[in-house]
């Protein structure tokens, strides 16, 4: 079929993932491929002093998206959407949205972003034995409960940013597995929600007098390929304001965006990893067995087929580097010459390259907000030399690329060298790998590995979606999921990889020391609200 008959047959399959600036639809044939996408661009609010989006936006962006991919698909195929094989949604992991039982939201959207719950994390870390990140949903429910929170009390529902959309389209309250386990830990052998854990919560709480128990406000945890619901008149209405979709499509399981991103780079078989670099970056390593012990910057996931995962997760990737090429942008339209701003970011990186692998010395921190795998709980960016470093363009470019990933660095490092996990393939993806090879050096160089990107990596987690969406319903031999992605969707192709040098490797090292030196200077800037 051409992409307009599989689209006017509604054989087209959708995916749409709420990312941190971006909400983005990309729409796939029958053979996997991308064939029209739409955007919507959003930035999260400081409220109260706590980030979070409101569920009017949520809405409106999730309807300007559609109605953007609605125009595309007009503008190259002359038709229109009225049916779809299946539908995935996706969003940003953890954090917290609580609602009473008319399902109306008690506190505002608590985002990943929030590092208010370090008292919350950390006595449920110890009460686990198990490590128990900021961002995660116990951590913020407890906090709420620390804090004496009257709202807590009327919680019926708690979820995700995904499991909210695909709630209230479909009806159904349930999350992927991959997504579920950023609520609180999932077992492996189980693929639901660890009981164990979750006796010790309800236990914890007692005292409180709830009416509630943990397994009673979360959504079920479904499996990749499961059951999920379908899209209901009122849920096809409010995604398609424009009246043309129709319900009763198939909805895949809900799944965060480090799911899709694992998805989208056929790295969910044991032994593969994937890199997501953007607005905020994570690792996901698949591991092959359980860690010696629980790592305070080691998050501990699945896969959306319920593997074990060991998450990396850093709050700040590429926001402070953006910020620096805009800059540069505005000396340029200050001597009157054009603007490209792929242009601008490709020079800018490809000089960078010819720098000095240890940068000359300087050193940046890109800290917009806190960052937990270093112990900060807010971030101030910031830019260090001295007298005597290499103080040049391609340096200075440099140490913003390398400060990108520099706390993912730290993390990995316990993983590669400590643990001495075994890694077959890490591929990249997101925005710091779109100017072609220049952050893929960069991240091999950190993480003394390989880097593979593919063709598909700037179609990201909204592939990532649209492609379990096509698991769910395609197929149809009972494969499993990294199977279907190694045999059907990717076909063998592992993209374009780059090796690091010796050269860059200790380049890398020798910044990350002196980066790890200077972090009493990050944390001084903190302390005096600098």
């Amino acid at each position: 079929m051409t992409a307009k008959q599989t689209i006017e047959s509604g054989k087209a399959i959708m995916g749409i993932e709420f990312g941190s600036t971006r909400i983005k639809a990309v729409l796939i044939d029958e053979e996997n491929k991308p064939i029209a996408q739409g955007s919507h661009e959003w930035e999260n609010q400081l409220v109260d002093g706590l980030w979070t989006y409101s569920t009017e936006a949520i809405w409106y962006g999730l309807q300007d998206c559609y109605a953007d991919l609605r125009r595309d698909v007009q503008r190259q195929y002359d038709c229109e959407i009225d049916s779809l094989a299946a539908i995935g949604f996706s969003a940003m992991m953890h954090g917290y949205m609580a609602f009473n039982e008319n399902r109306e939201i008690l506190v505002p959207f608590r985002t990943w972003r929030n590092t208010n719950t370090g008292k919350a994390a950390a006595e449920l870390s110890k009460l686990f034995n198990y490590n128990i990140p900021l961002r995660w949903s116990i951590s913020h429910l407890y906090q709420c409960i620390l804090d004496n929170n009257e709202h807590v009390a009327d919680i019926r529902y708690l979820t995700t940013l995904a499991g909210y959309v695909h709630w209230q389209v479909t009806g159904q309250f349930v999350l992927g597995v991959g997504d579920a386990s950023g609520m609180i830990p999932v077992d492996p052998k189980t693929k639901t929600y660890d009981a164990e854990m979750v006796r010790k919560f309800d236990e914890l709480v007692a005292p409180k007098g709830y009416s509630w128990k943990l397994l009673d406000i979360l959504p079920k945890s479904l499996n990749a390929g499961a059951d999920a619901g379908f899209l209901t008149p009122e849920g096809a209405k409010r995604l398609d304001v424009s009246g043309h979709l129709k319900a009763g499509i198939p909805v895949c399981p809900p799944e965060g965006d480090a799911g899709t991103g694992m998805v989208a780079t056929n790295a969910v078989k044991q032994r593969t990893g994937n890199v997501s670099a953007g607005t905020s970056s994570f690792s996901m390593i698949v591991l092959e067995k359980e860690l010696s012990r629980p790592y305070e910057m080691i998050d501990m996931v699945t896969t959306p087929d319920g593997s074990l995962v060991a998450m990396v997760h850093c709050n700040n990737c590429t926001s402070d580097l953006n910020a620096w090429v805009g800059l540069f942008k505005e000396y340029q339209q200050l001597l009157g010459v054009p603007v490209d701003m792929n242009e601008v970011f490709g020079k800018l990186y490809n000089h960078a390259l010819t720098g000095d692998a240890d940068c000359g010395g300087l050193v940046s921190y890109n800290y917009i907000s806190g960052e937990p795998v270093t112990g900060l709980e807010e971030g101030r960016p910031l830019f260090v030399r001295s007298a005597n470093d290499r103080f040049n363009l391609a340096n200075f470019m440099r140490a913003h690329l390398y400060a990108s990933v520099g706390v993912l660095k730290i993390g990995n490092d316990i993983l590669l060298k400590e643990e001495m996990i075994r890694v077959d393939r890490i591929t990249g993806h997101g925005g710091l790998f779109k100017t072609k090879g220049v952050g893929q050096r960069v991240l091999a160089a950190a993480i003394n590995s390989p880097i593979s990107v593919m063709e598909t990596a700037g179609e990201g987690g909204a592939w990532g979606i649209a492609l379990l969406a096509a698991y769910a319903v395609n197929n149809t031999d009972g494969l499993s999921l990294a199977d279907y992605l190694e045999n059907v969707v990717f076909a063998g192709n592992t993209g374009v990889e780059i090796v690091p040098t010796a050269e860059d490797v200790a380049g890398f090292e020798r910044y990350i020391e002196n980066y790890k030196r200077c972090l009493p200077i990050e944390q001084c800037a903190v302390d005096n609200k600098r």
